[in-house]
């Protein structure tokens, strides 16, 4: 939070926030005092099982040169030295033939 006064960060002060600059307070408004805590709290991880199923990569336009179908995952790597052009593969969304693309 920033001090409605003079714009500086507030700090935490035995509950209440108040700004080191020019001293303006503000009440947190809640019950409990803020407190400062290490212990980590652990996410649940999910694992998936079935990745070919999972199709988060955008599609494009382009024919398959395998079986001629018309709709391609892509993505961009890259492959050779920084000053160079980025690489780009395809995927076919039907038969999964994969291939690239130079500039």
């Amino acid at each position: 939070m920033f001090c409605q006064e003079c714009g500086k960060l507030l700090t935490n002060q035995g509950g209440v926030l108040v700004c080191k600059s020019c001293g303006w307070v503000k009440p947190t408004g809640l019950d409990s005092a803020m407190s400062k805590t290490d212990k980590r709290i652990d996410k649940e991880i999910v694992i998936v099982e079935d990745t070919e199923k999972l199709r988060t990569l955008p599609t494009t336009t382009i024919k398959c040169p395998a079986c001629k179908h018309n709709e391609a995952f892509w993505w961009l790597r890259q492959l050779r030295s920084a000053d160079e052009s980025e690489v780009r593969f395809f995927r076919c969304t039907k038969c999964e033939h994969t291939w690239r693309e130079y500039d």
